[in-house]
């Protein structure tokens, strides 16, 4: 077909008048971007028709080419011959050295960007995509196909995800680097980034010792007659969901008491089950009857990690994905009227991620409640993710001395300190089976744990309290955080928060819902101001690459349409 005078005026009003062409990239002008007008046939291998009607759209700079991020070092080597800007290097961490995958690239669009331009995008790009790996010789291809895992035919495209309630978008695919700088040049796109892998926090397995739930709901340190005693209300949890993104949970464990459930597998040709044992012990503290903070509380698998404790970034965003369609599933439901909310914890991470941070802050904004691990490494929070997301609760792990844990993270990230060394769960193996654990791996759950107890102990709406009902995520971030026990932790680095969560050891929570800052002896604002550290950071690190310019779309398109011929 042709290219008329309607078609690209129409694809203009979507935004997207440059993407209804293939590029061919001028690698001896690389701040020009070359336009043939080239059909599209809508086959399987479509063939491309030249009329050599050359269009250029000059790139004034930098800044309007999506970022790029890739990790350093790592064992895949990026072909930018063609790129008119060099990928920006993620800060290099050695604990996740030579951890991307192959040509698997997450990208994601700006907010605010209508579905429409969205389906029209990812149309053209597989076209694109199908178009240019078919026209290079077989040798060339066939190298490009060998690095596809083995249940797909075709690269491309494999999936989209829609972080819903908030307005993140964005897919993932295999792409040829020649593909990519094509995408990196549409004003749609926000950023990519290459797809890497990620692991459960490590963890150590210790004799049984269960002290964090006593820790928690004591504001002193514990002692001989208060170690092993719990303080809670029985009711706390009820009608909340918490959704473990783990590597499964063990449904069947009776400790559970019919509250766990499995939502979804997100790897490949994977098992519904916890063939590892993290995402069952994760589970356990959160809610289960004899470990859990919150014991009323439902939990929901979302395995994102294979048995080995490991998986890809992208399998990751999957997971967070499912459980904002489920939260908002549940939310719209005619019968919700007891449903609480929800809340999620991440034990896993790996190298800085752009995308994961991104992802989880729209979660959210969704209105998910989410605690995520600050990483083993002894080393600044801020360098991993999930760790560093500016709207999750990040959680650095204490020891029953109220040491912080000699492995734990710290920094500006850190918001609180939970229970993280040698902490007793659930486990798999038998429906009645427990190990003792370390790790903030560990001391995560109990916040996310936490979070459901507050939830579920919300004020009713008539109570005078009522201005505190239905609390946002970032409104109980704050006042969790606000509520923490101050100044007893020993081992910080400057600038780490000396806060260490407590659960109101089972009496009226009132102080909580009514909290003041200057009451508590803090610094006013100073939730705002640790959520203030870590978008600082971002902001920073963004700023340098170009993330937050904006494309002056409307200016290319009225130079496309200026030197192009319409007919």
């Amino acid at each position: 077909m042709k290219l008329t005078t309607s078609t690209l005026l129409a694809a203009a009003t979507v935004q997207y008048a440059s993407a209804l062409v293939i590029p061919d990239l001028n690698a001896n002008n690389k701040d020009s971007l070359t336009l043939k007008n080239k059909e599209f046939d809508k086959t399987n291998k479509p063939s491309i028709n030249n009329n050599n009607n050359n269009v250029n759209i000059n790139i004034k700079n930098k800044d309007q080419l999506a970022p790029l991020y890739v990790h350093p070092n790592s064992n895949t080597a990026l072909d930018s011959s063609s790129s008119s800007s060099p990928p920006l290097n993620i800060k290099s961490n050695e604990d996740f050295m030579a951890s991307t995958i192959k040509n698997k690239y997450i990208i994601i669009f700006k907010d605010d960007i209508s579905i429409d331009s969205i389906n029209l995008h990812k149309e053209m790009i597989q076209q694109a995509y199908l178009q240019y790996i078919t026209s290079l010789p077989n040798e060339e291809s066939s190298e490009f196909l060998k690095s596809l895992p083995p249940h797909l035919d075709v690269g491309g495209i494999i999936d989209s995800f829609q972080i819903i309630g908030s307005k993140l978008n964005g897919y993932i695919g295999y792409f040829p680097s020649y593909i990519i700088d094509i995408i990196r040049r549409n004003p749609l796109i926000k950023s990519i980034e290459m797809d890497s892998i990620v692991t459960i926090k490590d963890f150590d397995t210790q004799n049984n010792a269960p002290w964090g739930l006593a820790r928690i709901s004591h504001r002193d340190p514990l002692t001989l007659g208060s170690f092993n005693k719990y303080l809670y209300d029985d009711n706390a949890g009820e009608d909340v969901d918490v959704y473990v993104i783990d590597t499964g949970i063990n449904i069947n464990h009776n400790d559970f008491q019919n509250r766990a459930m499995w939502g979804k597998t997100i790897p490949d040709n994977d098992l519904d089950i916890d063939g590892n044992g993290h995402g069952t012990h994760c589970a356990g503290t959160i809610a289960s009857q004899h470990y859990g903070v919150a014991k009323k509380a439902n939990v929901i698998a979302v395995k994102v990690l294979r048995s080995n404790g490991s998986g890809s970034m992208s399998d990751v965003i999957k997971g967070v994905e499912f459980a904002a369609l489920s939260h908002n599933h549940k939310l719209t439901k005619k019968d919700n009227k007891k449903y609480k909310g929800a809340a999620a914890n991440m034990s896993l991470g790996g190298g800085k991620s752009p995308s994961l941070d991104m992802v989880v802050d729209a979660a959210v904004n969704a209105g998910i409640h989410f605690a995520v691990a600050a990483g083993n490494e002894n080393q600044d929070a801020c360098d991993t993710s999930p760790a560093a997301s500016a709207k999750a609760i990040t959680v650095g792990a204490s020891t029953l001395s109220d040491d912080r844990a000699y492995f734990s993270n710290w920094g500006t990230c850190v918001d609180v300190f939970a229970p993280g060394l040698n902490i007793l769960s659930t486990y798999i193996g038998s429906n009645d089976a427990t190990a003792s654990l370390s790790g903030t791996s560990m001391a995560s759950p109990h916040v996310a744990g936490l979070l459901a107890y507050f939830l579920s102990l919300q004020p009713d709406k008539d109570s005078q309290f009522s201005s505190y009902s239905q609390l946002t995520p970032e409104q109980l971030k704050k006042k969790l955080i606000d509520y923490s026990t101050k100044n007893v932790l020993f081992d910080l680095p400057e600038g780490t928060p000396n806060k260490l969560i407590f659960n109101g050891a089972g009496q009226d929570l009132s102080d909580l819902w009514n909290i003041s800052t200057s009451e508590l002896g803090l610094d006013l604002n100073s939730a705002d101001q640790n959520e203030d550290n870590k978008d600082q950071v971002l902001l920073q690190e963004y700023s340098k690459i170009g993330l937050l310019s904006t494309d002056n779309m409307f200016e290319q398109i009225r130079h496309l349409f200026g030197s192009m011929d319409l007919f």
